[in-house]
């Protein structure tokens, strides 16, 4: 596992943004931490390394919110409100299966519904250090996310 302390949102969308160019289609995010944590910072340095031009807002509310325009396209999801493991209502499996790059807030969830290869990042404040000094711990499942964070963890990140 690769651990990366960041101190401002700046470097939270740099390294998302750093991963960016390395995704493809059907490539799925977890992304996993508390409110506040950094979670949606880090999804809006994603989509503009995709070429995404639109604001990223949090999907709290509306459960998913796919961006187009970009290499490919970007669905953002946050299941929180699933609680009951209902996710199949939504359809993720056609997401998992389709065009674009899923990243899901809270993905403990629909844990049975996830495919077998993910990259998963824990996100931990770390107020006592200081209000936006965050630990992101990366765990990739599958070959293709090992490789894709080796440039973080060769301490090439921005």
């Amino acid at each position: 596992m690769l651990k990366i302390t960041v101190t401002s949102p700046e470097q939270t969308m740099a390294i998302g943004r750093q991963l960016a160019p390395g995704l493809q289609a059907q490539d799925v995010i977890l992304l996993d931490g508390d409110l506040g944590a950094g979670k949606t910072t880090f999804t809006k340095g994603l989509a503009a390394g995709l070429g995404i031009k639109r604001n990223v807002k949090s999907p709290t509310f509306t459960i998913i919110r796919e961006y187009q325009g970009g290499r490919l396209p970007l669905y953002h999801m946050d299941v929180y409100r699933l609680e009951d493991g209902s996710g199949d209502e939504l359809g993720l499996e056609e997401y998992f299966n389709g065009d674009g790059v899923n990243v899901i807030e809270w993905s403990q969830f629909i844990a049975d519904e996830l495919p077998e290869n993910y990259l998963r990042i824990v996100f931990k404040r770390d107020d006592a250090a200081g209000e936006n000094q965050r630990t992101l711990a990366f765990e990739p499942h599958g070959d293709h996310f090992a490789a894709l964070i080796q440039p973080l963890e060769d301490g090439q990140h921005e």
